[in-house]
């Protein structure tokens, strides 16, 4: 696998994507955003005008993420050439992160694992042929979740956590130099999860069981978790503010702050998220300035539930076909929540009034 990114390699890159962007086009499209998250979208459905196709003039670098896992400007390429593909009119309505009409955006992509590794998990690097990010193993006991709360909130440089900061800083430090990149292209904060995703990675399956069996451990080490990501990100907002008026994550964009994912919330009843998860999800949208919520799977279940959530302002579903839909318009665009980057099959057969608040396309 090839070695570090030449300072040639990436000056050129960024000289590109910076000549490439078209201010008009991407303070056009900023508005239409602004309209929709307004509730003032004249439509039913808002999707974008695509960009006009602007192709790069050089051949960016194809960069497997072993390798931008191991150096920060590979990191800062690899997120860049998706803003490149973008630009260059590649659009696909299933992938969040390519749409030529969708809001150019970097992370620093460390996945998953950034909050569990600085609570003592183990990452597991997935086989070089998946090209995909690495997970983390769980710690393997009881014993060793409880130890979590005489170690207290972790250091944040731990872990994972110090290469996102130092992939950040990067990324600010080019950005510096290119004024439309620094202008259009959003830095969006980090895979933190969310309170019961990182619980269910720390602890393995078998906090399904510690919900019955201990369930004030459960309450106890979700409360570590909940002020490891209200501290993490706080410290994000520091080195990188937010400086538009809603923000942009996967190339979506929402009102708010924070991203929150509750996978794990599909395996649990309604009751218990409302007395384990909800009041941390709560806790976080008010550090936060609200924010919105993601999952993957089956939510029509305790969406009721997300709806009446203080700042939840968008709900990000990826999978409509295991949900009723009607139940989720219902908890969403009927209580002013908008639906973003709904896929377009989520809309099949729908003749309901959507109030201008569902995203698609």
């Amino acid at each position: 696998m090839a070695g570090t990114i030449s300072p040639r390699l990436l000056d050129d890159c960024l000289g590109d994507l910076e000549d490439r962007i078209d201010a008009d086009q991407e303070r056009h499209s900023l508005e239409d955003w602004l309209t929709f998250l307004d509730g003032r979208w004249p439509s039913e459905v808002f999707t974008p005008d695509p960009r006009r196709p602007a192709p790069p003039r050089l051949d960016w670098p194809d960069l497997h993420i072993h390798q931008a896992f191991a150096d920060v400007d590979a990191m800062v390429l690899s997120q860049l050439a998706i803003c490149s593909d973008m630009l260059a009119g590649r659009h696909d309505p299933s992938n969040m992160f390519y749409g030529s009409n969708r809001r150019l955006c970097v992370r620093c992509n460390y996945g998953t694992g950034i909050l569990p590794t600085m609570l003592g998990c183990e990452l597991f690097e997935m086989p070089a042929e998946t090209n995909t990010l690495p997970a983390c193993r769980p710690l393997g006991s009881t014993d060793r979740v409880r130890a979590l709360l005489d170690a207290g909130v972790p250091d944040l440089n731990s872990g994972l956590g110090g290469q996102v900061f130092r992939c950040a800083e990067r990324f600010l430090e080019l950005f510096e130099k290119h004024p439309k990149l620094r202008e259009h292209v959003a830095l969006y904060h980090p895979d933190t999860q969310g309170p019961a995703q990182i619980l269910e990675v720390v602890w393995g399956s078998d906090f399904f069981y510690a919900l019955y069996d201990e369930p004030q451990l459960v309450r106890d080490v979700l409360e570590l978790i909940a002020q490891t990501i209200e501290a993490f990100l706080r410290k994000w907002y520091a080195l990188a503010p937010q400086t538009k008026p809603c923000s942009v994550h996967w190339s979506l964009m929402h009102k708010g702050t924070i991203m929150l994912r509750n996978d794990s919330i599909v395996n649990l009843s309604p009751d218990q998220y409302a007395e384990f998860f909800r009041p941390l999800d709560q806790r976080l949208l008010d550090a936060f300035g609200g924010g919105a919520m993601h999952f993957c799977g089956r939510g029509d279940h305790y969406i009721h539930l997300l709806s009446e959530l203080r700042g939840l302002t968008a709900v990000q579903i990826s999978q409509p076909e295991c949900n009723d839909m009607e139940t989720i318009f219902q908890h969403t665009v009927d209580k002013g929540i908008a639906l973003i980057g709904l896929p377009e099959h989520g809309l099949a057969g729908v003749t309901r009034p959507l109030r201008g608040l569902v995203h698609t396309g």
